[in-house]
Formats: structure tokens, sequence, C-alpha cells
């Protein structure tokens, strides 16, 4: 066998056991072992890729400049105000996915409507919610000043708050507040109630505990597509 082919074949892990030598084999594959721990030390040391969370929140910041860009008439940032953010989430309405009943619709309620109807897809408060999350951090991470925020005025909070209101009545369902803190602390005072009647030794009394709700959630939204969609087709 060619030397040659049996260095190279030593460069590899899987090469230890293979030639016809297996002490030149394991000599020659020691130094490359070393370098290829170091190679992934340096690997290792490498800035990791931005996040899902910071990879959406760019592309729905580049989106919001675009629309800006292409407001008639057109707009600065500085200018910007929390009435242009209610415009610019309207407009996102025309790529939404979630069914809305009208209150005229026979289905206005139901959360599950036996056939299909023709009321208009819209934005779900969960996506629009957590989209205003992200503009309003890449807001300050740009230069904005957090006293001018304007993802943060109280108009888009109150927008926000009608479209969940609106959208629990018209899809029959119900957004429930996050109560994490407090169901975690009630499942560790049952937790302990349950452990002393449990005990044998106990002399008498049990102790009461609030009945907790463990079941807070958030609705896990994306408008990724429609921002994507907005920044090839705005057009106000």
């Amino acid at each position: 066998m060619d030397p040659a082919s049996v260095g190279g074949a030593a460069t590899g892990p899987s090469s230890i056991n293979e030639g016809p030598s297996s002490g030149v084999v394991i000599a020659s594959a020691t130094p490359p072992t070393a370098t290829q721990q170091g190679g992934a030390g340096e690997s290792s040391s490498s800035p990791a890729p931005p996040s899902r969370y910071e990879s959406q929140k760019r592309r729905d910041w580049n989106t919001f400049l675009q629309y800006l860009k292409n407001h008639k008439p057109p707009l600065t940032l500085a200018r910007c105000s929390g009435a242009h953010v209610i415009e610019f989430l309207k407009y996102l309405d025309q790529f939404g996915k979630t069914k809305v009943h009208i209150t005229g619709c026979p289905y206005f309620g139901q959360p599950n409507p036996p056939v299909p109807c023709t009321c208009p897809l819209k934005q779900a408060w969960g996506s629009l919610d957590a989209l205003i999350g992200r503009l309003r951090a890449a807001y300050e991470e740009n230069g904005g000043r957090p006293e001018s925020n304007p993802f943060a005025a109280r108009a888009v909070r109150i927008y926000l708050r009608e479209v969940r209101e609106g959208q629990a009545k018209a899809r029959g369902i119900a957004y429930e507040k996050k109560k994490r803190k407090r169901s975690t602390a009630t499942t560790t005072a049952v937790g302990a109630n349950v452990s002393a009647a449990a005990a044998p030794a106990a002399d008498g009394g049990a102790g009461s505990g609030d009945s907790g709700d463990d079941s807070a959630g958030g609705t896990a939204a994306n408008v990724g597509t429609a921002t994507a969609a907005a920044a090839t087709t705005t057009n106000v």
C-alpha cells in the first residue's frame, strides 16, 4: 500500500484501526486529533447565530421601515406616532389567516362553525400582540428613546385590547390572563397539604390551600408570513 494513502487515512478517527500497520496509523493519528480539538475550540469561540426571535424581530423591523417609506405621504421614523402603528396593524389584516365572524354572521360566537362562511380573515390578536412586542424592543435597540416609542403608545395598547375583546366574542373563545407565578405558588401549597395529609403521624387538622389554575398560557403567534409579504407588496 502506498504510504501516502496510509497517512491520508490516518487523519480521520475512524481510520485508527485500519491499515496494514496499526502502530503507524495510531502514531500518525495523534497529531491530527490534537489539531481537530484545537479547531473545535476555535469554532466554539465564534459568535452564535441569532436566535429565531432575533431574526424575526429584524425582519419585522425592516418591514415596518419599508412600510413607512412606501406610505403616502412618506413618513420618517421620527414622525411616526401610535396612530401610524395602528394603521400598520390594520394594513397587515389583509395577510391574516384567522376567521373573525362579523355581527350578522350566523356563526358569530361559535368557535367551531360546521361549514365555512364568507367572514373576513384577519391577523389574530396574539400575532399582533407579539409583533408589537418585537417592534417595541427593536425601536429602542435602534436608538429610539423609550419615552417616544410609538409602539408603546397608549393608543396602541387600547387598540390591541379592543382587538382581543372583539375577536374573543366573534370567535367564541376566551383569552385568559397569565397567572404563572400564582399558579406555581398554589401548586406548591397544594403539594405541601397533600404531604401533610399523607403523613401517618398527623395528630389531626388538615391544612387547606387555594385551588389554583395551572393552565395559564399564551398564544404562540407569528406574523412572519404577513410581514414578509408586506415587505414586497406594501402599497398604501
